[in-house]
């Protein structure tokens, strides 16, 4: 029933780290959401005391180090997660989402209904805004913006496939634009809140520039798109006639800085040098083991929160007969101390995972830690023993005269380190583990054709129905379900946790789930990790939204 994603596509919607699916989808989709905020979720959201008495200032420069830089900004073209970030100062969304209680509240919607069947959504476009080439955002604009989307010429990456339960698009007058679904789609409204991958695009700007629009792109926001320097730069300015900020927003007119840059700084030592040297005013997603530092340094104001995902975890490959037994699979997840594993890889600096959705994501079961498998290597033992398995004279155990012996998936860098630490853990309950350290191009690869044992791996998603893309029987060959897991009970749960609307309803159903998921044992969760970004005075005003990240609109230079 489902649409099959591309491995491409997730990689754009993740932060183009450790794999995956920033589909960005959300919570529920009704026309009344009443989403409730994600628990666990740990965002630094406001601004520190010393400046909320302090009154914005124009003028300036907030300048942005990026560890990546995207390959196009034709939002519609790409499927980089940088270029989401990006484009997203360009752009708007129908709805917005409240980074408190995560309530869907109109934007450049000004309201909207659904058909009693859930497959009808009729929107109101808002008045008296304007593309930055001063061409009237309508009803139209966007129906445009979708089709184009939904043309296979265009190879939408992401926003295609975002729009992909879209039976059609019409725009009967200016004001008006209705969506036909194929069937009740409840990440609806999380795709539609994304001011970057769906935001509208106008069409008489991209046929103006042709080919060169990915690299002068033009749409409804707050910053307008200035220069590019190769390898370098990216350069926004303000948009002086502005006055349709999401509402969210404490400033609802054009921004204050003069400009924003992004600066393209892959290294990380560089990167925070270059945030000591005053070069740029905010690094983002620096790494655990340097925030310290920053949080003990009044100079510095340090941003975290907990990823939407699943950091880490591992995939084993049920194509594989020895992963077919469940008590191989639970024996596992029982001889790993995940709580030692995140120490030596991130410092401590995240949460255990104990089932498939991490506490930051809507629909994730409290109860989990009660009925996730705990660190206990004499039951860890006692599993594969019951699976007939036996210690040989070198202490692994073996069967029919074959040892157990399995090979793992690693990227370069932490997910290495990780390895190694999995690699000793499993060696002393008997299991004798092979690394296996590849790019991220050849893991994934490798992965998507079954050649593996046992993989490492990592999701971002503000959805839950993430667990569709790598869950589904119908997502082993094209899709992201590199486990080949294919299980008629959990293939339709997993279409009615798309297909429920209601917010309570559809928590239940992920409660399902995710015990149906734990007792399988398909995955052996490790942890979700806090992300960091540290901003610099006298750049004021940075908020972070829980789901979006660092927000611009109230930001300022205290100059």
């Amino acid at each position: 029933m489902g649409t099959t994603v591309s491995f491409k596509k997730i990689v754009a919607l993740t932060a183009m780290v450790p794999l995956v699916a920033s589909l960005f989808v959300g919570c529920s989709s009704s026309s009344t959401s009443n989403t409730a905020a994600p628990s666990g979720t740990q965002a630094t959201t406001g601004e520190q005391p010393a400046a909320a008495s302090l009154q914005p200032k124009k003028g300036g420069t907030i300048t942005i180090g990026l560890k990546d830089e995207p390959d196009q900004l034709d939002i519609q073209k790409t499927g980089m997660a940088v270029a989401n970030q990006i484009a997203g100062n360009l752009g708007g969304g129908l709805v917005t989402q409240d980074p408190e209680t995560l309530e869907f509240k109109p934007y450049l919607a000004e309201s909207w209904t659904v058909s009693e069947d859930g497959k009808t959504w009729t929107f109101v476009i808002r008045s008296g805004v304007k593309f930055q080439d001063g061409t009237p955002l309508t009803a139209k604009s966007f129906a445009e913006t979708y089709q184009r989307a939904l043309d296979p010429q265009t190879a939408a990456k992401v926003a295609g496939s975002n729009l992909s339960e879209v039976a059609s698009v019409e725009a009967p007058d200016d004001k008006t634009l209705v969506l036909t679904l194929k069937q009740p789609f409840a990440p609806l409204l999380q795709y539609l809140s994304d001011p970057g991958w769906l935001q509208p695009l106008s069409l008489e700007a991209i046929k103006k520039a042709g080919d060169k629009y990915g690299r002068q792109p033009v749409g409804v926001g707050p910053w307008k798109f200035e220069s590019w320097e190769n390898g370098q730069s990216i350069t926004f300015v303000r948009n002086e006639d502005f006055t349709w900020a999401d509402p969210i927003a404490k400033n609802q007119g054009p921004v204050y800085p003069d400009k924003l840059v992004y600066k393209f700084i892959n290294e990380n030592q560089t990167m925070l040098a270059a945030l000591e040297s005053g070069s740029i005013d905010i690094a983002s997603k620096i790494d655990a083991k340097d925030v310290k530092k920053y949080k003990d340094n009044p100079q510095y104001e340090v941003k975290e929160m907990l990823r939407n995902g699943l950091g880490l975890f591992i995939m084993m490959n049920t194509r594989k007969p020895v992963f077919q037994q469940l008590e191989v699979r639970q024996a596992l997840n029982m001889a790993i101390n995940k709580e030692a594993i995140m120490k030596a890889v991130i410092q401590g600096e995240g949460v255990v995972a104990y089932g498939p959705l991490p506490p930051s994501l809507f629909g994730y079961d409290e109860g989990v830690k009660d009925y996730g498998y705990a660190y206990k290597t004499d039951e860890a033992k006692a599993l594969l023993e019951k699976a007939g398995y036996q210690k040989n004279a070198q202490g692994i155990y073996e069967k029919d005269g074959k040892p157990l012996t399995m090979e793992i998936l690693a990227q370069t860098g932490t997910w290495a380190q990780a390895a190694q630490v999995i690699q000793a853990m499993l060696k002393d309950v008997g299991v004798d583990v092979k690394i296996v350290t590849l790019e991220w191009g050849a893991l994934v690869d490798t992965a998507t054709k079954g050649n593996f044992d046992m993989t490492l791996m990592g999701y971002t998603l503000n959805d839950p129905d993430v667990l569709y893309l790598f869950l589904h029987s119908s997502q082993i060959a094209n899709g992201l379900n590199f486990s080949a897991v294919k299980d008629d009970k959990l293939d339709s749960l997993l279409v009615k946790g798309r297909t429920t609307v209601d917010s309570a309803a559809r928590k239940e159903v992920y409660k399902e789930i995710q015990k149906y998921v734990v007792e399988q044992a398909w995955w052996v969760p490790l942890y979700t990790e806090k992300q960091f970004n540290v901003v610099r005075k006298p750049v004021e005003g940075v908020r972070m939204h829980p789901l979006r990240g660092l927000m611009y609109q109230d930001s300022w230079v205290n100059q």
